[in-house]
Formats: C-alpha cells, structure tokens, sequence
C-alpha cells in the first residue's frame, strides 16, 4: 500500500501497524482531514471486563481523539442478547438483562483512562444500542432493513461460511446478528453524525454490511477501517496468559500481573508492542524494538511501565517494576504481588497445594497445576514443589507464603 495519508488518524492508523483494511482510504482520509470525523466501535458485554485482546480497537479510539476526532464507545446492550457467530465454533450463552447490565457498568471503567468523555465536539460519548435495538418493531424491521439483505451475500461471508463448512449449527438468532450490527451503523449515522466503524479484521463482513445498508436507506456514505487480528509471535491470541484472559479492571487482573504479562513478551514482538500499546514516538519505538540480547529486557520493562501506565496510573507502574526488582533481582517477596487471603477455617484440615496454584491465578486448572509440579515449574517460598499432593496447614502460613510458577509469575498465600 503506497498511499500517502493527508490526516494525522490515517497516517498514526498507516505507520503504527493498527491498519488492516478500509473501504475508501482516500475518501475517509479526505473527511479526516477536513474536521471532526465521528468513529465508533462496538463492545459487547460478554463478561464483566474487556481483556488486552480489545486493547488495539480502545487505542484506536484514543488515536481518534489524540488526532481531532471524536470517539463513540458503543456498548451491545442490545446485540449482546443475540451474539455475534464471527468465527465461533458455537452459539454464545445467553445472558439475563440484568447480567448484561452489570457487565456493561464494569466494561465502562476500562475507557475512561484512554478517552475524554464529554459534551465537546472532540469529547467521547458512550452509548448503548439497546436504545434503538430493545423495543424495534420486527415486521417493520424486515420490510425496512431485512430488504437489503441477500441471504446469499450474507452466506458468503467468511464468519458464517466456516462455520457451515465445519457443518456446526448457526442458529437464526446468530445469523440476524450481523444484520443488527448493520443497523448500528445506520443508526449511529443517523444519531451522531458517525462516519466510520472500526473493528478487528474477524468484523471486516459485519462492517461493510453496515455501510452499504446506510448508503441504501439514507443516501450517506460512510466507511470501515480494520485492524489486524493480532497474535503473538509464537502463535498465541493475544489477550490471553498462562492463567487465563488478560482483564483490564484492576479487580479481576492486578495490576503487577498486568505489568508482569508485557514483561514477558517475546523478543520479536517487542517494536510491535511498543506501536501498537503505547505513544512512545515511531523512531524510539523502532529503535527499543532492535535491540538485542539482554539490552531487549530493558525495552521490555519500557513497554510493561508506559501500557501499564495508561491504563492504571504512574504509581501502580513504578510499584509493579519495584515489586519485580525486589522479587528476581533480590530474592524478596515484594510489596506488590497478587495475594490470595484464605481463612483459619479453610486451612484447619489442611489446604491442597495445587488448589491453592489454581486460586491463585498461577494455574487455569488443577490439571494445568499438577502438570507444572510434575515439569518442576512450581516452587514455595523458591523452593521447588515435587508432591503435587502437598497439603498446606495453619503452621505454615504464619508468614505470607510465595508462590511462583516458572520464573516470573508470583503470588502471596496470606492467612486472614
């Protein structure tokens, strides 16, 4: 792609890695250029936080607004009670009102580090498509919207056509999904004056859809703007750690665990990391990215302290990096490490120690626990675990007990 962006979104979107595909750069580019371009992006609320795997599309919406756009946080109050089929192998469970609810109200806190909320041109609105979705009259609907659908063009997409080559069922209720999201779109055109959707590169068939439905009902053209499906050098999704998803509320991933998942990242993935998580500028991120041997570290800990620094504050960094120089370089026990309270009478008979791997977030499941005593990867208070059933009693635990999986993960055993 040769193309030279006129606005700062587009080349910040071009020149860090965030873009993967757009319906019309030029035009898009043109309007950026001009003003205030509303954009927006939709979240579900599937679980009661966002991981890092959403993180490229919250940065993407501060890039928006850092360049004079105005961001739109859309939440899927209304789409969420269907869910998206985009590349699953099966239906999503169905969530109350009331679970979607609480979901949405612990999603929120994960933007207001990134973006502006406000009444300004230039200010972050967040809305909910339950608005428009809940109370839509579905006869009315399929005359005015389900018209410009062909079942055919909706059959060819690639979220819907693995699926039915992997012959797994698609229900109904999934197969309207992206005809919602379509309407979204429209809506938020409508609403807002909203010019651009952005996504993951999974959403590249739900996008356009969304804009050829708002250029048929309402003669406006509007774009998409996709970013890669990132994954790690290794092959794994991002978002994803030894334990489990990467959260973004401090209450369901510590901070020093947040800090400690960007420490760990990969050599080759280092430059990358560093365009795509953080506003360090192009050339430092490029030159941190080269650097080689145990120089690489260094770049690391950059990394770790500014993406942690978004989104939890200066203060919550400098303990984390504090913590984990206390605890590697001095053999400490650190102030800041994921704790585990139990009480008297869970320990009276004894405490297993692969529960206790488990529910400290060292481990996803007891058999992920066992396997890493029997690989000799588990240790207590740095020494190595060999019985994986070991039982841990009151005696024990007169001081805090540390845990350590592998080399860098950690965490306290505290008695209440």
């Amino acid at each position: 792609m040769t193309y030279h962006p006129k606005s700062d979104f587009m080349r910040v979107m071009m020149t860090r890695g965030y873009l993967a595909d757009c319906t019309d750069y030029q035009a898009l580019d043109e309007a950026l250029a001009k003003g205030v371009v509303p954009g927006y992006i939709g979240f579900d609320a599937t679980a009661k936080s966002l991981h890092v795997g959403s993180l490229i599309q919250i940065m993407m919406l501060r890039w928006l607004q850092k360049c004079g756009g105005k961001p739109i946080v859309l939440m899927g109050g209304g789409t969420t009670k269907v869910g998206d089929p985009s590349f699953r192998a099966d239906e999503r469970p169905l969530l109350t009102n009331a679970q979607i609810d609480d979901n949405i109200a612990g999603i929120k806190r994960a933007f207001s580090p990134y973006v502006s909320f406000g009444d300004g041109p230039n200010d972050a609105v967040m809305v909910n498509n339950a608005e428009w979705l809940d109370d839509l009259n579905y006869l009315g609907f399929l005359r005015d919207i389900g018209k410009h659908f062909s079942v055919n063009r909706m059959l060819s997409f690639e979220s819907v056509k693995s699926r039915l080559d992997r012959e797994q069922s698609l229900s109904f209720l999934e197969f309207n999904y992206m005809i919602l999201q379509a309407y979204d779109f429209l809506e938020l055109n409508r609403r807002y004056g909203c010019l651009v959707q952005m996504g993951g590169s999974d959403q590249w068939g739900n996008i356009v859809n969304g804009v050829d439905l708002t250029r048929r009902v309402i003669d406006h053209e509007v774009y998409g703007l996709t970013s890669p499906l990132l994954t790690t050098s290794d092959g794994k999704k991002m978002g994803k750690s030894q334990s489990g998803a990467v959260w973004l509320n401090a209450d369901m991933y510590a901070p020093y665990e947040f800090w400690q998942f960007w420490r760990n990242t990969t050599d080759a993935d280092v430059g990358k990391f560093l365009k795509l998580y953080t506003e360090l500028p192009l050339e430092e991120c490029e030159r941190l990215g080269a650097l080689q041997g145990s120089a690489i570290n260094d770049a690391k800990i950059i990394l770790a302290n500014e993406v942690t620094t978004l989104l939890h504050g200066a203060e919550a960094a400098a303990a984390a990096e504090a913590t984990a120089r206390e605890v590697f370089e001095k053999g400490g026990v650190g102030d800041d490490l994921p704790t585990l309270n139990v009480t008297p009478a869970e320990v009276a008979e004894g405490l297993g120690i692969v529960q206790l791997f488990v529910r400290a977030g060292l481990a996803a499941t007891g058999k992920d626990a066992k396997r890493l005593i029997q690989d000799g990867g588990a240790r207590m208070n740095d020494e190595v675990v060999t019985d994986a059933g070991l039982r841990i009693g009151a005696g024990m635990l007169a001081e805090p007990l540390k845990l350590t999986a592998g080399k860098k993960r950690h965490a306290l055993v505290v008695l209440d």
